[in-house]
């Protein structure tokens, strides 16, 4: 779809906006166990280090994340046995720049912008990044079947990516 007035008044796309927005401000206030919930469980979370990647699963990735993997991801982050998460950045994120790439009777595509501010230790660092959800809404609630985030500059050296993005 291209006219962006249009956007705004179809049901799916703005269900899918107010459904990013939440998911956003569950990672802000570090809520991983409402996060959780958020997945379908064939779900996938993917932060993929070539901005070009198509094929996750045969590619290198910084996050390449089931059902399992999430929940474990989810385990570590709030456990407060790792370092990382002791002294874990306090982040604020930025979604806009919304447009629905696709939608059928079951899932809506959205592709947006983020930028997260993450605050540790006096220093404020950023991360930009495309980000694609895949939306099922034919549930009850909206449930996110996949997830790519794909940060600008994802082929230099990062560090301070402990956090969900």
């Amino acid at each position: 779809m291209d006219d962006t007035n249009a956007l705004f008044t179809h049901p799916a796309f703005a269900k899918a906006v107010q459904f990013i927005w939440r998911e956003a401000e569950l990672l802000d206030r570090k809520d991983y166990r409402a996060w959780l919930e958020l997945w379908s469980p064939k779900g996938f979370y993917v932060v993929p280090i070539d901005p070009a990647a198509t094929d996750f699963a045969s590619t290198l990735n910084y996050v390449y994340d089931d059902h399992h993997m999430r929940a474990l991801r989810v385990q570590r982050l709030s456990s407060g046995y790792s370092p990382s998460v002791t002294d874990a950045a306090r982040t604020v994120r930025t979604v806009s720049r919304f447009t629905m790439t696709s939608d059928s009777a079951d899932t809506v595509d959205v592709r947006s912008a983020q930028v997260v501010v993450a605050y540790k230790r006096g220093v404020a660092t950023l991360f930009a990044a495309d980000v694609e959800h895949r939306i099922n809404l034919s549930g009850d609630e909206p449930r996110i079947e996949q997830k790519v985030v794909r940060l600008i500059d994802s082929t230099d050296a990062l560090s301070a990516i402990g956090f969900l993005l």
